[in-house]
């Protein structure tokens, strides 16, 4: 061998070297993350605001991972958004009436049963709203609810952005596309925001019970600030699961000790995105509906399809929000998504895949694996 070829093989293994290291390194990431990420209490403002949490409350959030707020939005904002919906679900049976793809409008039924009678027509359609990328005028008085912003700023600080994935949650009774299975949110997104601190609200529109769906959280499960093991995907669902099993093993967690947490008309439950939890099955008459929005410190990286919205920031107290970036349903997430993925969108296909498909082992394949494969190239394997 001559010297120059010596030369560029030493370069070439040396390169080789660095790059494996630099993956170790990457799915090292994707696992452990610095727990004072979740566990520690940011500077807090000096100007007291309305919300505002207490010393003993901002501890109990970092602590145990979660914080209930009872009585905390204003009824009148949740009275518009119960309507805004009421127009959602009447649009959507509307365009799948004309599409003749249902043959009863079902309009004498209430917002709490109506998409129940539209699922038995229409198979999927409560997943179609899940689906939905517009946020209304009401839904934005309630993401830049002043209170909410005030919590937010004590948890992330005082530069704060709109997360894109936010969910409407119609949760019909007896329906397992709507029970979502223990998980870790950070399960969901991408491992290059793997340290990006997520601050999520989950808000009921109707009283949330045990007995229709409320959620279950792990207490100080995000103590090791550690994304466990998930597989995919739970039953003929699209969610990730964390078995008890692997958060015994990996976060040294019980799931016998989790805390339901039944949340009246007006709270808010708070969390963050390394907190295990789920949701409870809905076993009343009864659709539950809720949505959980989310935010982030601006210039952190995004982890996922879409981008953010500037909510607050230090430098101009009197910001008025751009909301075109969450707006434009020509370039929404779930359409950013599956064309990323090569997938055709179609706003009436109840099915939804994601890049966590190829984060995880597939173990339970059903119509969303199936479209999530087909358009796989050259996607590297499953892992954690």
């Amino acid at each position: 061998m001559t010297k120059r070829n010596a030369t560029q093989a030493a370069d070439s293994a040396e390169e080789k070297k660095s790059k494996q290291a630099a993956l170790v390194q990457t799915e090292s990431q994707t696992q452990i993350l610095k727990p004072e990420l979740y566990t520690s209490i940011p500077k807090q403002p000096k100007e007291k605001k309305p919300g505002q949490l207490t010393k003993k409350q901002l501890e109990e959030f970092f602590n145990r991972g979660f914080l209930v707020l009872e009585d905390f939005i204003d009824h009148k904002i949740l009275d518009n958004i119960r309507n805004d919906i009421e127009k959602q679900v009447d649009d959507l049976a509307e365009k799948l009436f004309n599409a003749g793809r249902i043959k009863n409008k079902h309009e004498d039924k209430s917002l709490l049963n109506r998409l129940t009678h539209l699922e038995k027509e229409y198979p999927g359609i409560a997943v179609l709203l899940h689906k939905s990328d517009y946020v209304s005028p009401a839904f934005q008085k309630l993401w830049s609810y002043d209170k909410l912003l005030n919590v937010v700023e004590q948890i992330i600080g005082p530069e704060i952005s709109g997360h894109p994935v936010w969910n409407l949650r119609p949760k019909v009774p007896n329906n397992e596309q709507l029970t979502v299975p223990w998980h870790q949110d950070n399960a969901y997104f991408e491992p290059s925001a793997i340290g990006t601190f997520l601050a999520t609200a989950w808000i009921p529109f109707v009283d949330a019970k045990k007995e229709n769906g409320c959620l279950q959280m792990i207490p100080k499960g995000h103590h090791k600030g550690m994304t466990a093991t998930h597989t995919c995907c739970a039953g003929g669902t699209w969610y990730v699961d964390l078995s008890p099993e692997d958060m015994k093993k990996e976060l040294n967690l019980d799931a016998k000790d989790a805390v339901t947490c039944e949340i009246p008309y007006g709270g808010v439950l708070l969390f963050s995105n390394c907190i295990p939890h789920r949701s409870l099955e809905n076993l009343t008459n009864s659709i539950r509906w809720s949505v959980d929005l989310r935010w982030q410190r601006t210039g952190d990286p995004v982890s996922s399809f879409g981008n953010c919205v500037i909510m607050r920031t230090a430098d101009n107290p009197d910001l008025k929000i751009d909301w075109s970036p969450l707006t434009d349903v020509k370039e929404g997430r779930n359409k950013k998504q599956d064309l990323a993925l090569g997938n055709d969108y179609d706003e009436f296909e109840p099915v939804i895949s994601g890049p966590w498909m190829t984060r995880w082992k597939i173990v339970n394949h059903n119509k969303h694996t199936a479209q999530h494969q087909s358009s796989e190239v050259n996607e590297p394997e499953h892992k954690p």
